[in-house]
C-alpha cells in the first residue's frame, strides 16, 4: 500500500531554513576569518620583508668592492663574493682585542643593572619606609634626562676621580641601581606576585634578603630576562659612552673600531671593511634575538601595570 506523503509543517519549514541560515552564516564566518588570517600574515610577511632588507644589503655589501656598494640598481647577492674582506679586515684592526673590550664592559654592566635594578625593585614594591613613593617619583624622572644633558658633568666627575681612560666610568655605575626603568619595570612585575609568599617565609624565619633570593628573584625570570637583553644590546651598541671616557686605542670597543676604520684606508675606500665589521658586530645580536624572543615576548607580556 502506497505511504501518504509527509507534508512539512509551517515550523519544521521555518526551522530549517534557520539551520541553513545558521551553517551559512558560520561558513561565512569561517571565510571571514581565513581571509583576515591570510591578510594579517601577508602583511606580517611584508613587513618582516622590509625590516631585514637592511640586514640583507648590510652582509650582502661587505662581500662586495667600493664601487660596487652603492650602485643602482643594486646588486644584492655580489658576483663574485669577496670573502677576503674580512680577512683584509683581520689584518687592519684587531677586532679580537676590541671584542674582548666590548664583552667585557657588556656582561659586567648587564650583570650589576639585572641585580641592583631587581634589589631596588624589590624595596621599592615590598618595602613600607617614609618618602618611598616621592623617592620613586623623583627617581622616574630621571628617565626625561638625556645622556647628553649629563655628559659633561658626569666626565668632570669621573676625570677629577682619575677614572677616565679606564673601563670603570663604563661598568661600576650600572651597580648602583641599574637604571630607573629597569627599576620601574621589575617594581612592577614584583607587585603582581603575591605577597602571601614572602609573609610564609618571614613567618619560617626568613630575613628579607632570603626571601629575595629564594622567592622572589627566581619568579621575576621573565621580567630579569627582559632587563638582561636591553642592558647587554645598549652595552654592545654604545658608542657614545666609550668615544667619552676611553682614551687608548686598545681599549677601544667594536663601535667605536667601525667609526676608527675611515681613518685606516690611507687615502682609500675602507667603506667595506666598515661594514664587514658592522656585519660581525650585528650577528650576535641578530642571534640573541631569535634565541631568546620567546623569553622577551613573554617577560614584556607577563609585566604586571598594577600602580
Amino acid at each position: 500500500m502506497r505511504e501518504p506523503m509527509l507534508i512539512p509543517t509551517r515550523e519544521a519549514r521555518l526551522a530549517a531554513e534557520r539551520h541553513q541560515h545558521h551553517v551559512h552564516n558560520r561558513r561565512h564566518a569561517r571565510i571571514k576569518r581565513a581571509a583576515k588570517r591570510v591578510i594579517a600574515h601577508l602583511v606580517l610577511a611584508i613587513g618582516g620583508l622590509v625590516m631585514i632588507m637592511p640586514l640583507f644589503w648590510l652582509a650582502s655589501s661587505s662581500l662586495k668592492r667600493p664601487e660596487q656598494i652603492f650602485v643602482f640598481p643594486p646588486q644584492l647577492i655580489p658576483r663574485p663574493a669577496y670573502w677576503s674582506n674580512y680577512v683584509r679586515l683581520l689584518e687592519l684592526t684587531p677586532v679580537g682585542l676590541y671584542l674582548g673590550n666590548t664583552l667585557r664592559i657588556a656582561i659586567v654592566a648587564t650583570a650589576g643593572q639585572a641585580l641592583t635594578s631587581s634589589l631596588a625593585g624589590y624595596a621599592f614594591a615590598r618595602l613600607r619606609f617614609q618618602g618611598r613613593d616621592l623617592v620613586f617619583g623623583v627617581l622616574l624622572t630621571t628617565l626625561m634626562l638625556p645622556f647628553a644633558v649629563l655628559m659633561i658633568p658626569t666626565y668632570v666627575m669621573f676625570s677629577r676621580i682619575g677614572w677616565v681612560g679606564t673601563f670603570r666610568p663604563l661598568t661600576v655605575p650600572y651597580w648602583f641601581g641599574g637604571g630607573a626603568f629597569n627599576i620601574f619595570l621589575l617594581r612592577q612585575f614584583i607587585r603582581t606576585i603575591p605577597k602571601e609568599l614572602d609573609e610564609a617565609a618571614v613567618i619560617d624565619g626568613a630575613s628579607r634578603f632570603r626571601v629575595f633570593f629564594t622567592i622572589i628573584l627566581p619568579l621575576c625570570r621573565p621580567a630579569l630576562t627582559v632587563v638582561t637583553i636591553n642592558s647587554f644590546l645598549h652595552h654592545w651598541n654604545d658608542f657614545l659612552a666609550p668615544l667619552i671616557f676611553l682614551t687608548s686605542a686598545r681599549q677601544w670597543t667594536l663601535a667605536l673600531a667601525i667609526s676608527s676604520l675611515r681613518d685606516m684606508g690611507y687615502g682609500l675606500d675602507t667603506t667595506h671593511y666598515m661594514l664587514a665589521l658592522s656585519t660581525i658586530v650585528v650577528t650576535p645580536v641578530v642571534i640573541i634575538y631569535f634565541l631568546a624572543q620567546r623569553a622577551f615576548i613573554r617577560g614584556i607580556a607577563l609585566t604586571g601595570i598594577k600602580g
